[in-house]
């Protein structure tokens, strides 16, 4: 499979690596982990997933990117949250509405988690959140994405939400999205259980 090599004080190298190889190590690793790419001469390189282009009809790889790091400098990478436990909330018909999937970080490439996880076995009412701040994180790793952020919050029912129908206007006559209900089916994404 084609492989780039790139970064900082390095020449742009065309490479090809293990499809095969390279499918398990990225399953394990994801983008933010630390990769070492081995030579024919033995020659050692660290790097991070950069971009991988997949054929989605197939489900192949088609070329992988590979950024060049330093170990002893710092990097920003996106971090993604997975959802772990189930939440009381849904089995009262309420809402999860994620609202991130990865979570922005600065530190050593070797201290980059390779994920974090949000436990939302403790969502139970309406107006509930999962915040930034919540997660579990090294005192070697900064922050990029505000603590503050929502990761995940329990909504009501969509009927719950209904209120006694507003004056109908010229755009809702014609057919068009509400702002607020545009907005709302925009935010609303699924939340796998584990």
């Amino acid at each position: 499979m084609p492989a780039e090599v790139f970064g900082r004080g390095l020449r742009n190298e065309h490479v090809s690596v293990s499809a095969k190889e390279f499918s398990k190590v990225f399953k394990e690793a994801g983008e933010n982990t630390v990769i070492t790419l081995v030579d024919e001469k033995g020659g050692k390189t660290s790097v991070i997933v950069s971009d991988v282009a997949t054929d989605y009809m197939k489900g192949t790889i088609l070329s992988v990117d590979f950024h060049h790091i330093r170990m002893d400098e710092k990097i920003q990478a996106k971090v993604p949250i997975e959802f772990v436990g189930e939440a009381p909330a849904t089995k009262k018909g309420l809402i999860l509405v994620r609202v991130l999937d990865e979570i922005e970080v600065e530190a050593l490439p070797g201290k980059i988690p390779h994920r974090f996880e949000a436990d939302i076995s403790g969502l139970a009412e309406a107006g509930q959140d999962i915040f930034v701040k919540d997660m579990k994180i090294d005192a070697d790793v900064k922050l990029i994405t505000h603590g503050d952020s929502v990761i995940i919050t329990v909504a009501e029912t969509a009927k719950e939400k209904e209120e006694t129908p507003a004056p109908a206007t010229p755009a809702a006559e014609a057919g068009a999205p509400t702002e607020a209900v545009a907005e709302a089916s925009a935010e609303e994404k699924p939340v796998t259980k584990k």
